[in-house]
């Protein structure tokens, strides 16, 4: 824990984390993948400095079963940050999924998205 003075009062540096959707910039989608094994992708992108740590992603499965959106999550502490970028690539478990083509979509925390097929077979 770390004390600032301030004009004689004494502040406490130790402040709140807060939940933030990452922007993904790209996804490494495995080629392998059956129907009999759980399936995952790989997502890259770049936190804009050094206070985002990964915290996880979450997937939403839509009723046709082969449509699922992914937002990944970093958590942010406020305080003092190195103003760089920082890379980061984690996996995400999609879970087992059917044979067929799937449509993945990759939310943005700006609202914006982008689309990415995977086969299963």
């Amino acid at each position: 824990m770390l004390l600032l003075f301030k004009n004689g009062v004494v502040a406490d540096d130790n402040l709140e984390a807060r939940d933030a959707i990452v922007q993904i910039s790209d996804v490494y989608i495995p080629s392998h993948l059956t129907a009999d094994s759980e399936s995952y992708v790989v997502v890259y992108g770049l936190y804009s400095n050094s206070c985002y740590r990964w915290k996880d992603a979450i997937v939403m499965h839509r009723e046709e079963e082969f449509e699922h959106i992914i937002e990944a999550h970093a958590m942010v502490q406020q305080g003092m940050c190195l103003m760089v970028l920082v890379p980061f690539s984690q996996e995400v478990k999609l879970g087992r999924l059917k044979m067929g083509t799937h449509m993945l979509r990759f939310i943005n925390g700006d609202g914006t998205f982008f689309e990415k097929m995977m086969h299963v077979k």
